[in-house]
């Protein structure tokens, strides 16, 4: 799908929410379409099914019939997307948001080779139940991210910062977060969450170490991270993000909550997408 004629203008930013998210910290133009949320989900499968599969992270035998790569995570999480001027899907990430009372078992994380390794998995689950309890104690989310993926023409660019920031800001608008990632050795990702206060979990007093996954053949690492503490180096820019992000299109399937949706004929902020006959009516 190309996205023309979007009002993008500063950081091309688009948001895609699950259903039953709660909406109320938005401003910007809502449009509940389950249509419209199926195609930008596919789109955004279809981005990281060509960009893994170029790095050599997965096999075409990962992908659905179509060039999707398709995670359980997907359709109960919210996703950044980032589109250039000419209105291509350059990049994505996902934000998939627990109460902080999940159980470690619950989590996607739970199933990297740390969790069941015999040297490291008891400490990598109680480093995880003790992040899931500070949560608690915080009133926060706790969130995974994940789903991360760069086009070559993006990587390197303010539009990638962005993508890495945007995980402090979300977390931000959502009232506070405390969260994980598995990220990868490969294209840098580790290192950059890291300059952005991204931790290692750690278990008395020590850390997690890299691991070797085999399903995305390579070195990766479990972060930890908490919206409150950033690097202060990225401080103000999380702050200018989070007050931008608010104000961004947001679509959601049609069962939405935290928020009255007044009816819309054509949301003018998504004139392009589809052909208005296409576009859901909004209520």
């Amino acid at each position: 799908m190309f996205f023309h004629n979007l009002s993008l203008t500063r950081n091309r930013l688009l948001l895609v929410a699950p259903a039953g998210a709660s909406l109320e910290s938005f401003n910007g133009e809502i449009t509940p379409s389950d249509r419209l949320h199926a195609e930008l989900l596919a789109d955004v499968q279809r981005l990281r099914g060509e960009i893994y599969l170029d790095d050599g992270a997965i096999d075409a035998s990962d992908l659905t019939p179509d060039g999707r790569h398709v995670s359980a995570l997907d359709n109960d999480s919210w996703h950044l997307l980032t589109i250039t001027q000419a209105g291509r899907l350059v990049g994505c990430t996902r934000f998939r948001q627990h109460p902080n009372t999940v159980r470690t078992d619950d989590l996607g994380v739970a199933r990297a080779p740390l969790a069941k390794s015999d040297q490291w998995g008891d400490g990598f689950h109680a480093s995880l139940n003790s992040e899931i309890s500070n949560a608690r104690s915080a009133g926060f989310s706790y969130v995974e991210v994940g789903g991360w993926a760069l086009h070559k023409e993006v990587r390197g660019t303010a539009e990638a910062l962005n993508s890495v920031l945007a995980t402090f800001a979300w977390s931000k608008i959502q009232g506070g977060a405390l969260g994980i990632s598995t990220a990868t050795h490969r294209n840098g990702s580790a290192s950059i969450l890291r300059r952005l206060g991204g931790k290692s979990l750690e278990c008395d007093g020590a850390a997690m170490p890299p691991y070797y996954d085999e399903k995305y053949k390579c070195m990766m690492e479990v972060l930890r991270f908490d919206s409150r503490k950033p690097n202060p180096k990225y401080a103000a820019m999380i702050e200018n993000l989070a007050a931008d992000l608010v104000t961004r299109p947001v679509v959601c399937p049609r069962e939405a909550v935290g928020r009255t949706l007044r009816p819309r004929r054509a949301p003018s902020v998504l004139n392009g997408f589809f052909q208005p006959q296409a576009l859901e009516a909004t209520a």
